[in-house]
């Protein structure tokens, strides 16, 4: 079992960044797949990136060339550096952790994109 705990969020301008962070309370060293989901107002929760142990990564096309997920294994987090960030990105972001066949989710952090 892992908890994840989301950090980073905020206010930002369009065409700002902001870097999230996601600790674990568990090595993340032998868990498989860690990603970055989020949900806006009235929307479904949607994929934005995962990564795999072995570095694969995969991005939804609406964040390509505009985010970059990471994971630091020693310490046991995992990273999602958002640029060129616009109106549309304005959501609850969370963490997610697939290990041995079972979804841990955090708590989310709200991410506001406005001027």
């Amino acid at each position: 079992q892992v908890q994840l705990v989301e950090s980073g969020g905020g206010l930002v301008q369009p065409g700002g960044s902001l870097r999230l962070s996601c600790a674990a309370s568990a090595s993340i060293f032998s868990i498989y797949l860690m990603g970055w989901y989020r949900q806006a107002p009235g929307k479904q929760r949607e994929l934005v990136a995962t990564i795999t142990n072995g570095g694969r990564l995969n991005y939804a096309d609406s964040v390509k060339g505009r985010f970059t997920i990471s994971r630091d294994n020693p310490k046991n987090t995992v990273y999602l550096q958002m640029n060129s960030l616009q109106p549309e990105d304005t959501a609850v972001y969370y963490c997610n952790a697939v290990m041995y066949g079972e979804d841990y989710w955090g708590q989310g952090t709200q991410v506001t994109v406005s001027s």
